[in-house]
């Protein structure tokens, strides 16, 4: 690397930053949001009843709110897509299907990534 090539690096590095640190933390948690659904993931959804789980879906990319068509606020549910693990092995069997899923912010659900 040139030392033109560096500085000119370096000053791009210090200009993202200071925008970065220039923007509120719901802007920062937008844009790292963005670029985590843009990146994707290799989320898991799992609803329980009770203790007992008895839904699970694998590579869920992302859970996204759903919002109003007319008012354009937050509903009380989540949704997003994900493979139907029915027998909870972490794994796609044959059968398994993506599928579209909704979950209300009342159920006990958890989302995290996959172990595997």
């Amino acid at each position: 690397m040139t030392k033109n090539t560096s500085r000119i690096a370096l000053i791009l590095a210090v200009g993202a930053a200071s925008l970065l640190a220039a923007c509120t933390q719901e802007q920062q948690n937008k844009i790292s949001r963005g670029i985590q659904n843009w990146t994707g993931t290799n989320g898991v959804m799992e609803v329980y009843a009770g203790e007992k789980l008895v839904r699970r879906f694998i590579k869920v990319d992302k859970v996204s709110t759903a919002l109003g068509t007319d008012d354009g606020k937050p509903r009380a549910y989540r949704y997003g897509y994900g493979v139907l693990d029915e027998n909870f092995n972490f794994e796609v069997d044959p059968g398994e299907k993506k599928v579209y899923f909704e979950v209300s912010d009342y159920s006990n659900t958890v989302f995290f990534e996959s172990p595997r």
